[in-house]
């Protein structure tokens, strides 16, 4: 029989407790937002569709998810490390290794996200992992290398 005591983890720095429902409302502001974006970014498409004779109209096509992936780069790859509606709920993304969130990796976490979200079943294991993970990290925040955490 050993007499050593059982081995804890130390305590995580962060928090990540009820982040996924606070994620979700989130994400329901960041959407205005990005909505709001798309307006603007829509009406600078089309004055330069029109300088173009309509080949800038083709920039329609990429103007919905280019929009909400430049928004995360902008927003998560920035200094606050999240996004509006993030920082309303008391949101951050952190890095696995500590460092912060660069301007691509929160674009390719955006676009790993936007991925699931179309392809149903993606977005279903997306929910499933986050709800069985420790971390509450979901599948694509896995594959980014990220965190959302509590900022207090």
């Amino acid at each position: 029989m050993s007499n050593t005591m059982p081995q804890t983890l130390p305590e995580r720095p962060y928090r990540t407790d009820g982040v996924l429902v606070s994620r979700f409302f989130a994400y329901l502001i960041d959407l205005i937002l990005i909505g709001v974006w798309c307006l603007f970014l829509g009406f600078i498409i089309l004055v330069l569709g029109v300088v173009t004779f309509g080949l800038g109209w083709a920039l329609y096509t990429i103007l919905i998810p280019g929009a909400g992936i430049l928004y995360s780069m902008i927003t998560v790859g920035g200094s606050k490390q999240a996004t509006i509606g993030m920082r309303m709920l008391g949101l951050r993304v952190i890095r696995r290794d500590g460092a912060l969130v660069d301007p691509v990796t929160a674009g390719a976490h955006a676009l790993f996200f936007y991925v699931a979200g179309i392809t149903g079943l993606l977005l279903l294991i997306d929910i499933v992992v986050g709800l069985v993970d420790s971390d509450r990290r979901m599948l694509h925040d896995q594959l980014a290398g990220v965190t959302v955490v509590r900022s207090a």
